[in-house]
């Protein structure tokens, strides 16, 4: 069974149990499904936050979310960073594969961390919001298409659009994905030949995305983050049809 579908009904916040909370920083849990957790400054456990679900890049591991959400924002989110279920090629760190077997360990994991993100602080299950860096982006594009109604939109900062799997298989439901890619033009790890072979893949489907680029290479520029940030703010305030209007849009920072 695909976990994700089935944890939706159990994302509830427990107002029995009061949330221990370190404004605007971290903690680790290593229980079987390693992840990190931020709390937004000023916690407000009456409001429900939107939750931003963050996968690292190849290498790298949860820890990465610590240097991702200042730049994103101190005060707007909770967020929570899954480890990679693979070990890096490199031998260090961790990274999101591609496999049939690590697509499910993939599902499984992020299905952990945003359950553990909703225990303890309170947060929207219809905002929650997908993101990644390289082979996580990947990984994100690949979970939000697989489970298209379970994120209110799916961010990928230098991440391919996945292939294999029938990634695209839930159109109707995929089609009205909002969807966000930033890229950098020297990128040597994502292309501009795979980009436009990506675009056309999304335009063939019929979905809608957001494109912008910036003048780097394969590194997470701090304006990607900060336009990330803006992006999910318009998500969450402007209505659905302003929200997802077909076509492509670009911006080159």
């Amino acid at each position: 069974m695909n976990r994700l579908h089935f944890l939706e009904s159990s994302l509830q916040f427990d107002q029995s149990e009061p949330a221990v909370v370190e404004f605007g920083r971290y903690t680790s849990t290593c229980d079987g499904w390693p992840h990190a957790l931020f709390a937004p400054l000023h916690y407000e456990p009456n409001y429900a936050y939107p939750l931003i679900v963050w996968l690292h890049g190849a290498g790298d591991d949860e820890r990465q979310l610590r240097r991702i959400m200042p730049l994103v924002s101190m005060r707007n989110y909770v967020a929570v960073g899954p480890r990679g279920v693979d070990a890096s090629e490199t031998g260090k760190g961790f990274t999101w594969s591609q496999s049939s077997g690590g697509l499910q360990r993939a599902e499984e994991t992020v299905s952990h961390a945003m359950d553990a993100a909703a225990r303890r602080y309170h947060t929207s299950e219809r905002r929650t919001f997908i993101a990644g860096y390289g082979a996580g982006g990947t990984m994100a594009l690949r979970l939000a298409l697989t489970f298209p109604g379970r994120f209110a939109g799916v961010i990928s900062l230098g991440g391919s659009v996945p292939v294999g799997g029938a990634p695209l298989g839930h159109l109707l439901s995929i089609r009205r994905l909002p969807l966000l890619l930033l890229c950098g033009q020297k990128s040597e790890q994502y292309p501009e030949m795979q980009l436009c072979s990506d675009l056309r893949l999304i335009h063939s489907a019929g979905m809608s995305v957001n494109l912008r680029l910036y003048p780097c290479g394969d590194e997470v520029d701090p304006t990607m983050l900060a336009d990330l940030d803006r992006w999910i703010m318009h998500q969450i305030t402007s209505p659905a049809s302003d929200r997802n209007p077909s076509g492509t849009h670009l911006q080159e920072n």
